[in-house]
């Protein structure tokens, strides 16, 4: 099996993993704030990785290593789900995961950015082509949100493209499970001590669901799915696997109607059938130019 391949695969396992992550973060916002929801996860992401870089006893990295575990930590263990969580106060979990279409162009352009790839110019029309279908799906719908939301969205998926394209830059270095436990591990000790002033009064009264929620945020979508999404990055390439997050906005409605009986209608299908062409046409023409 090729590296492509390979690539292709984790990606795809990566993507299905991070569709539950906003319906689970709406979730765990029934019993829990936004602030103290991004730090409990983050804290209990890096408990994980912390043991597991401990128990395979892997070498700290060089210091040259720790600006881009910096530039991780803050895209995607601390700006993404805080951001995305604020979004949940004002947005539907069906509306902010629209925005989550724009989030493999926002991937590339800064894989092109910070991690010097060169993409063809067909493979952008393919991406903006999926964003396009993506946003035009809200729009035949209907879709309304608050603009604090819609703003707090966006500013998450510049701030993800850029942690996702650094991570995976990195991660050819040192390893992609070894990127995202060290970005955690940098950010834990913020994050204990925003744990102790962000704490609720009374833990007892909180849902099952949303502990479990947490459970799914803090250990699949911070950890897990990084793992298998860095190392599909960095086999496959940022730019291309990255297209892959074209279809996490209909997994992620599809479980939003399992678990919070959101509507899905038929025109969904419709759409996720053309932007698996578009994801599989990007793919096609992926390749760098010369």
């Amino acid at each position: 099996m090729s590296r492509t391949t390979q690539g292709w695969i984790f990606g795809f396992l990566g993507m299905l993993v991070f569709s539950g992550s906003l319906p689970a973060t709406r979730l765990a916002m029934t019993g829990f704030d936004p602030v103290f929801l991004t730090v409990a996860r983050a804290v209990l992401a890096a408990a994980v990785a912390l043991c597991l870089l401990l128990g395979t006893r892997q070498s700290p990295p060089s210091r040259r290593d720790y600006v881009s575990l910096l530039i991780v930590s803050l895209g995607t263990v601390v700006g993404f789900p805080l951001l995305t969580a604020l979004a949940l106060q004002f947005i539907t979990s069906a509306h902010s995961l629209v925005f989550i279409g724009l989030l493999p162009l926002s991937t590339a352009i800064f894989g092109v950015l910070r991690g010097g790839e060169r993409l063809r110019s067909v493979f952008w029309l393919f991406s903006g082509l999926g964003s396009a279908l993506i946003c035009g799906y809200a729009l035949r719908n209907g879709v309304q949100g608050a603009i604090r939301g819609d703003l707090l969205m966006l500013a998450a998926i510049v701030v993800c493209g850029l942690g996702y394209a650094e991570g995976a830059t990195l991660s050819r270095k040192i390893g992609g499970w070894q990127v995202i436990c060290w970005a955690l591990v940098v950010a834990l000790p913020l994050m204990l001590v925003l744990l102790v002033f962000t704490m609720p009064d009374d833990l007892q009264n909180i849902g099952r669901a949303s502990w479990w929620s947490l459970g799914y945020v803090a250990v699949f979508s911070s950890l897990i799915g990084f793992l298998l999404w860095y190392r599909g990055l960095a086999l496959g390439g940022i730019g291309a696997v990255g297209q892959l997050q074209l279809l996490q906005p209909f997994f992620g409605m599809v479980l939003a109607a399992v678990v919070l009986s959101e509507t899905v209608d038929p025109a969904m299908v419709m759409v996720t059938v053309a932007v698996i062409a578009c994801v599989f046409g990007a793919k096609r023409f992926a390749r760098p130019s010369r």
